[in-house]
C-alpha cells in the first residue's frame, strides 16, 4: 500500500527521530513511486546540488520535516530558463520551499573584484553556472509562474541576510528586503528548524498561509505597523536616498536577533511593510542532538557519480559540526544577524556516536578534519544572563574588552575531544575552524590549551587576528592586538615544552572600513618583521547584512554613527598589494603605496626597506622592450597558425 500524503503526523516539536528511513529524499518521480509518495508535502527547491549531510541546510531541513512525518522531495539546481525541472516532482500538498543554497548566490558566483568564479564547489563536478544570480528571486519567479498563489516559503543564508533593505555591493545599490522581490509568502531567517515545523504544521492544520503572520523567526509582509510593541525602522526608500538613514536602520537592526526581546522589527516599503516577528529560542541540547541523529546517508546523491560527485562534501564529509552562533561578533561578519550571538553545543555523546560512525565508513582513514563550528572553542553561552535575558544591547562580550561576567571555561569542548581521540580508529582529531584566541586566553586553566598544542593541530594553528592596527581592529570588532601577541607567546612557549616545533599562522583582512595606507603599511612592516608571507589574506568583501558593510557604503560606523574612512578602488589594491609586497607584480602599487603613506624610507636596500629602489626603472625598461618585441613579431590580424608555421619546414618538422 502507497503511503498517503494526509496520515496522521506527530505535531509534538523533536522527539527521538525515526532511523528506518536510510533513502535519499527523492529527487524524481520514479524515485517517489520507489519510496510510496503519491503526492509530496514540500517540494524544496535548492541552489546548491543535493548532498543529504548536515552541513546542507537542505538536508536538514527536509530530513527534519520527514522525520515528522511530511514527505519532501527536492529539487536541486534546477534549468531556471525553462518550466521543466520546476514541475518534475509534481504540485506539492502544502507548498514549495527555496534556498538559494549554503552560500549568497552573489558570493557563490563573484570573487570581491566581481570577477566570475570557475569553480562552484556546491555544483557537481564544481562547475560554475548551475545556479542563477539572485537565486531565491529567479527560483521564486519560476515556481509563481508555473504553480500561482501556492504557498512559497524562502529560508536559507541568502534570505535571511537579504531580509531588511540591504547594499547590493554587486549593483552598488540598496535593493528591498528579498519578500518584495521573491513574491514569497513566508521568510524564515536564522536556522529555521522551529519556525518550518511551525509552518508545516500550520499549513497541514488547514491555515491559510496569509494567515501565518506571527510565527518567530519569520518575517511576513503586512500593513498594519504597532510602534508600541515594535522597532520602526527607516523605510526603504528612506534609506535608499540617505545613507545616514541607512547607518541608523543597521543599528536598529543590529538588536533584532535577541530571542529574549518580544518585539517586532518593521520596515516599510511602499505602501505594505516588512514584518520580522522575534526571533525563535536557541534549540535545547536535547533537539540539537535530535538533528543529527536524523538518517542521513553523508552522500551526494547518486545522481552526480558520473561527474564526480559535489566537491563540497570532501572536507565536511569528516568533520563534525559541535556547535553554532558566536558571540564573538565581528562587525564584518553576518553570523550575528543569521545563526545570533547564543552559542549551542551538542552533548558528548552526540559527537561521539557522530564520530564512531565516522569510523566505519570505508573512505575514513583515521583522522577527522574537524570538530567545531563558527567558533570551535565556544562550547556554551557567554555567561548565565543570556539564558534567561538574552545578551547585553550596550557592549560586546569580548571586544573591546571581555567582559568580566564571561564564562571562559573549555572545560565541555576539551571532553569532548578527550572522548573521541580515545575511539578505536580514530589516529586524529584535527581542529580546523576558527580558534578564538582572547577568548583562549581567558582561561586560566591552561588544559586545553596544552592539549589543543599537543594533539589538535599539525604543524601549524591558524588564527585570525585580521590586522595589527588597533584602529582597525576597533572598527572589525576585535581585541587589540597585544591580546593576539600574548596569545602568539603562549603558544611558542606550550609548543617548546612540548618539543613540538609548531607554528601560529595569522589570518588578515585588507582594504576593510577604517584602515587607511598608514595602517596597510603598519602591516606589510609585521609582516616582514615575522618573516613570513602569509597565504591566509582576505581582501574585504561587502556582504549583505554586515556591519562593516554599512560602513563601506555609508562612510558611517552605524554603531557610533562617526565618520569612518572607507578605501575604495585603487587604494583598496594597493592595500592589498602591500601584504605581498615581495611579489614583482605588486611592486608598482607597493611603490605608490609608499610614496602616498610618505613612507619613502621603506624604499632601498636598508634592513628594513621593502622593495628595492631600482626594480620600478628596470620593470619599466623589460615592459617597454616586451611591448617593443611583440609589436615586431605580431603584425596585424596575423594568425597564430601562421605564427606557428613560420618556426617549420615545408615538410611540416621543427626547424633547429
Amino acid at each position: 500500500m502507497k503511503k498517503s500524503s494526509k496520515d496522521h503526523r506527530q505535531k509534538t516539536c523533536f522527539v527521538k527521530p525515526r532511523q528506518e528511513n536510510t533513502d535519499f529524499l527523492p529527487m524524481s518521480k520514479n524515485e517517489m513511486t520507489a519510496q510510496g509518495i503519491d503526492q509530496c508535502d514540500f517540494i524544496l527547491v535548492t541552489g546548491d546540488a543535493y548532498v543529504d549531510h548536515p552541513s546542507f541546510g537542505a538536508a536538514i531541513i527536509g530530513r527534519l520535516l520527514q522525520s515528522k512525518g511530511f514527505s519532501v522531495g527536492i529539487i536541486a539546481q534546477p534549468n531556471w530558463q525553462e518550466n521543466a525541472d520546476f514541475k518534475k516532482l509534481g504540485v506539492p500538498r502544502l507548498g514549495f520551499l527555496v534556498t538559494a543554497g549554503n552560500l549568497d548566490s552573489m558570493v557563490n558566483h563573484f570573487t570581491v573584484n566581481k570577477k566570475r568564479r570557475h569553480e562552484d564547489v556546491y555544483a557537481p563536478g564544481g562547475k560554475a553556472g548551475l545556479r542563477p544570480d539572485r537565486a531565491t528571486i529567479v527560483y521564486c519567479g519560476k515556481i509563481r509562474e508555473c504553480f500561482g498563489d501556492i504557498p512559497l516559503i524562502i529560508g536559507g543564508i541568502e534570505a535571511s541576510l537579504r531580509r531588511f533593505a540591504h547594499y547590493d555591493y554587486w549593483q552598488e545599490k540598496v535593493r528591498r528586503p528579498i519578500l518584495f522581490d521573491s513574491r514569497a509568502d513566508l521568510l524564515v531567517y536564522g536556522m529555521g528548524e522551529l519556525a518550518m515545523l511551525e509552518i508545516a504544521q500550520g499549513l497541514d492544520a488547514g491555515i491559510p498561509v496569509d494567515q501565518l503572520t506571527h510565527i518567530k523567526g519569520t518575517a511576513v509582509i503586512g500593513k498594519e505597523v504597532d510602534e508600541l510593541d515594535g522597532v520602526l525602522l527607516p523605510a526603504t526608500e528612506v534609506v535608499m536616498a540617505d545613507s545616514l538613514a541607512y547607518a541608523k536602520a543597521t543599528a536598529l537592526i543590529y538588536q533584532s536577533n535577541n530571542a529574549h526581546d518580544p518585539k517586532t522589527y518593521y520596515q516599510p516599503t511602499g505602501n505594505r511593510t516588512l514584518c520580522q516577528n522575534p526571533p525563535q529560542l536557541p534549540l535545547s541540547q536535547q533537539a540539537f542532538d535530535a538533528l543529527y541523529d536524523l538518517p542521513f546517508t553523508y552522500q551526494w546523491h547518486p545522481a552526480y557519480d558520473a561527474v564526480g560527485g559535489v566537491p563540497g562534501l570532501t572536507e565536511v564529509k569528516f568533520s563534525i559540526t559541535a556547535n553554532r552562533g558566536c558571540y564573538g561578533n565581528c562587525t564584518f561578519c553576518a553570523l550575528a544577524i543569521h545563526q545570533g550571538k547564543y552559542v549551542q553545543m551538542r552533548s558528548r555523546d552526540s559527537i561521539v556516536r557522530e564520530a564512531v560512525r565516522m569510523t566505519k565508513d570505508p573512505d575514513f582513514k583515521g583522522y577527522i578534519h574537524d570538530i567545531g563550528g563558527p567558533t570551535a572553542n565556544f562550547s556554551h553561552l557567554a555567561c548565565k544572563k543570556q539564558e534567561s535575558r538574552g545578551y547585553c544591547s550596550n557592549r560586546e562580550c569580548l571586544a573591546p574588552e571581555p567582559c568580566q561576567n564571561i564564562d571562559s571555561s573549555h572545560k565541555p569542548y576539551l571532553e569532548t575531544l578527550r572522548a573521541v581521540r580515545k575511539l578505536p580508529g580514530i589516529k586524529k582529531v584535527f581542529i580546523r575552524s576558527g580558534i578564538r584566541y582572547d577568548y583562549l586566553v581567558l582561561d586560566k586553566d591552561k588544559a586545553f590549551f596544552r592539549e589543543l598544542v599537543d594533539h589538535h593541530i599539525s604543524g601549524q594553528l591558524r588564527v585570525a587576528p585580521e590586522h595589527v592596527s588597533d584602529t582597525v581592529l576597533a572598527y572589525m570588532g576585535k581585541p587589540a592586538f597585544k591580546v593576539y601577541e600574548n596569545f602568539a607567546r603562549h603558544f611558542k612557549q606550550i609548543d617548546g615544552q612540548l618539543g613540538k616545533n609548531q607554528f601560529v599562522l595569522p589570518y588578515f583582512i585588507t582594504g576593510h572600513p577604517g584602515c587607511s595606507l598608514q595602517d596597510a603599511v603598519k602591516l606589510a612592516e609585521y609582516i616582514r618583521d615575522i618573516g613570513f608571507f602569509p597565504e591566509q589574506v582576505q581582501d574585504f568583501y561587502p556582504t549583505p547584512g554586515s556591519v562593516a558593510t554599512a560602513m563601506y557604503y555609508t562612510g558611517i560606523n552605524p554603531l557610533t554613527m562617526e565618520a569612518v574612512y572607507v578605501p575604495r578602488g585603487r587604494e583598496k589594491n594597493m592595500q592589498r598589494a602591500l601584504v605581498h609586497y615581495q611579489k614583482r607584480e605588486n611592486y608598482l602599487l607597493v611603490h605608490e603605496a609608499l610614496t602616498k603613506a610618505y613612507r619613502e624610507d621603506l624604499i632601498g636596500s636598508g634592513k628594513k626597506a621593502l622593495i628595492p629602489e631600482k626594480v620600478k626603472s628596470s620593470d619599466r625598461q623589460r615592459s617597454t622592450e616586451k611591448k617593443s618585441r611583440s609589436s615586431q613579431s605580431s603584425p596585424s590580424k596575423q594568425s597564430k597558425i601562421n605564427q606557428k608555421d613560420k618556426s617549420r619546414g615545408r615538410n611540416g618538422k621543427k626547424v633547429n
